[in-house]
């Protein structure tokens, strides 16, 4: 079944993706290509650079809170990268499992590397949830009935605690829950979560001003007030493991909400599809990062080889 996963998630989001089309029709595909201009694609590139710098500056907080060594430009470098990667790969996070593996032999320690990265990302997600309660809250979702209450947030607990429960019995996953716990500790300090938690809320902002080009872009006339709630809902929806290059339940969603709202699916499947291909444009930039660093790793490699140098320096030169 293991094996077996990554495959159906993607035929889980290509049957997600042809049974809209089936319903709505091509043509609000074809519509949400037509729609990208020279305009959205600006937007997407600047936002994407904000956002991928300040989502850097969270992860240079929290790698060097844990004593890893990191440089604001390698983390940008990096983030755009693992950008990429996680657009056009399955499960869309290969791309930040290969920065924390790199950064953790750059640095010494793999496990400490991973699990900066894994604060780093669980910080961001949390700041959502917390932007995404506190907006349902004001402006719930019209015609969803997505509000939460009491009983959602203690069944979300419970099942969070079972699933540490069921761990500590597995003696690797207990030690790792330890030196997480030890390192989530070091992190709560006043000269680390204040900043992170700032820099995670901005990021958040980008993401949605992101959104609001898209559904600009799409043709949609819907008030900044009308889309926030299902513009943050559609970013929580889009952390679902199951989709091919973020595409699948977020265009579902997209046009539930936008039909339940009275705005129409086919403009809400519309606003997904650009807001996914202006995803991928603001993460390009990672494409040139990994072609340069390919350049370098080819040139190390021919200096070492005239050098007779070992494989294992050629990479560290690399580095």
């Amino acid at each position: 079944m293991k094996k077996l996963w990554p495959w159906l998630r993607l035929m889980l989001a290509l049957g997600i993706l042809v049974a809209l089309g089936v319903r709505l029709g091509t043509g609000a595909f074809l519509d949400g290509l037509r729609a990208i201009d020279a305009f959205s694609v600006a937007a997407a590139l600047a936002i994407g650079l904000v956002t991928t710098v300040l989502s850097a500056g969270r992860w240079v907080l929290v790698a060097r809170r844990l004593g890893l060594p990191l440089t604001l430009r390698t983390a940008v470098s990096d983030y755009y990268r693992a950008q990429l990667v996680n657009a056009v790969l399955p499960a869309g996070v290969l791309g930040d499992v290969h920065r924390a593996v790199n950064h953790g032999r750059e640095s010494g320690d793999v496990g400490r590397g991973v699990r900066a990265v894994f604060f780093e990302r669980f910080a961001g997600q949390i700041v959502l949830i917390g932007i995404g309660l506190a907006v349902l809250l004001t402006h719930p979702a019209p015609g969803l009935g997505l509000a939460p209450n009491g009983t959602t947030v203690a069944l979300v607990l419970a099942g969070l605690a079972a699933l540490v429960a069921a761990g500590w019995n597995i003696r690797p996953v207990r030690k790792a829950l330890v030196n997480t716990l030890a390192d989530g500790i070091r992190l709560l300090s006043l000269k680390t979560w204040p900043a992170v938690i700032g820099l995670s809320a901005a990021t958040v902002a980008g993401y949605v001003a992101l959104f609001l080009v898209a559904a600009r872009a799409a043709g949609s006339d819907a008030t900044v007030t009308q889309l926030a709630p299902v513009v943050v809902l559609a970013l929580l929806i889009m952390a679902i493991p199951v989709n091919i290059g973020g595409f699948g339940p977020r265009e579902a969603f997209l046009a539930v909400a936008f039909g339940a709202a009275g705005l129409g699916a086919a403009q809400g499947f519309t606003t997904g599809i650009v807001y996914g291909v202006l995803a991928l444009i603001a993460a390009l930039p990672g494409a040139v990062v990994l072609f340069l660093s390919r350049r370098r790793t080819e040139q190390v490699e021919v200096v070492a080889e005239g050098l007779g140098q070992p494989r294992e320096q050629e990479l560290a030169l690399a580095r």
